[in-house]
């Protein structure tokens, strides 16, 4: 996927923050994105799954030190269509900058 593409099931808004907060990082506990989104576990579970399922991010569960442990992070292409995404908005951005010609 090259080039802007405004995708509107990564625009939902809970998405589109999980999203955000994946793309800089490798991979990122359940706890942490659901503390730093101010929301519910199953709130963030549901949005989680529906990206799973769209193939946008990786869901890994485990034990660690004996307590059970969910992490996630973005796909190749979940990473990809978020760039794109975030591209076309920039792009929206960037025209609703420019000044009206005479």
């Amino acid at each position: 996927m090259t080039g802007a593409h405004f995708d509107e099931f990564i625009h939902v808004p809970a998405r589109l923050s999980i999203l955000a907060m994946l793309a800089p990082t490798d991979w990122v506990e359940f706890r942490v994105l659901r503390d730093h989104l101010g929301t519910s576990d199953s709130a963030l579970s549901k949005q989680i799954s529906a990206l799973n399922d769209a193939g946008y991010v990786d869901v890994r569960k485990e034990r660690l030190h004996g307590q059970r442990s969910t992490r996630i992070r973005l796909t190749p292409h979940g990473r990809a269509a978020f760039q794109a995404h975030a591209l076309a908005l920039e792009e929206i951005v960037a025209a609703a900058r420019k000044k009206p010609g005479p």
